[in-house]
């Protein structure tokens, strides 16, 4: 697999502990949206036993100029010393990986049904399917404990407000509406929240990912409601 030297532009907050990671585009590296690639740091100060690389889903677009992953940042080797380097600093990017990847007919609805951090190669399909005017139905239901926990919700609410084509259902699980402000669902997804927004469940293509935990309770539900295995795609998210 090919690899591109990166420059770090800047590092933004996106949530609670998550911080997003922008470069330009390498000459000659292109990508699907919904891949991966694998970032590997150059002579770090410190390393684990994982190694100075991990595999992240690039949040960003095909369509837009930068190249963006996001990470919750935990006690890992890689995390501190990536979220401590200086705009300009070397990286090495290899990839993309992965068939996570909108199918080819743009009629095809999709459902993508996420948590938390699994958030990041969503992103990049959603807003990429908008950018090329596909004519597909999109529906997101987007769960995390509290909107702070919640990378890149403003922007996905403000992409999909006013256009047909997206439905976004975000939906909270520890959240008290008095101390957060927050007025949208409540609870985990489940099979009452897919019939308030799905005229047919069994027709979607589904896009399963984050937690383990997530993404085996959503298999289940999708199988009992008659879902076929094959229409449903998915992606852990383990120590993300």
């Amino acid at each position: 697999m090919a690899s591109y030297p990166v420059f770090l532009k800047r590092n933004q907050q996106v949530a609670d502990r998550t911080l997003a990671f922008y470069f330009d585009k390498p000459e000659g590296f292109a990508f699907r949206a919904g891949q991966c690639i694998r970032l590997v740091l150059i002579d770090p100060p410190e390393t684990d036993g994982e190694g100075n690389g991990r595999i992240l889903s690039l949040a960003s677009a095909p369509a837009e100029a930068e190249l963006m992953v996001a990470t919750r940042i935990r006690g890992s080797a890689f995390k501190r010393v990536l979220s401590g380097l200086a705009p300009g600093a070397e990286l090495t990017l290899k990839g993309p990986y992965g068939d996570f990847v909108l199918p080819a007919d743009p009629r095809t609805p999709v459902v993508f049904i996420t948590g938390g951090i699994g958030i990041t190669p969503v992103r990049s399909m959603l807003l990429q399917a908008l950018a090329e005017q596909e004519e597909r139905r999109l529906v997101l239901f987007y769960a995390n404990r509290q909107p702070q926990d919640a990378p890149f919700l403003e922007e996905l609410q403000q992409a999909c407000a006013g256009d047909a084509r997206c439905t976004l259902v975000a939906t909270m699980t520890r959240a008290e509406p008095a101390a957060t402000g927050w007025q949208g669902e409540q609870g985990h997804v489940d099979e009452a929240m897919l019939a308030r927004y799905l005229d047919e469940v069994q027709a979607p293509l589904y896009f399963v990912d984050g937690p383990p935990a997530l993404v085996a309770a959503m298999k289940a539900m999708l199988g009992r409601l008659g879902v076929a295995e094959e229409r449903v795609r998915t992606e852990e998210f383990a120590g993300y």
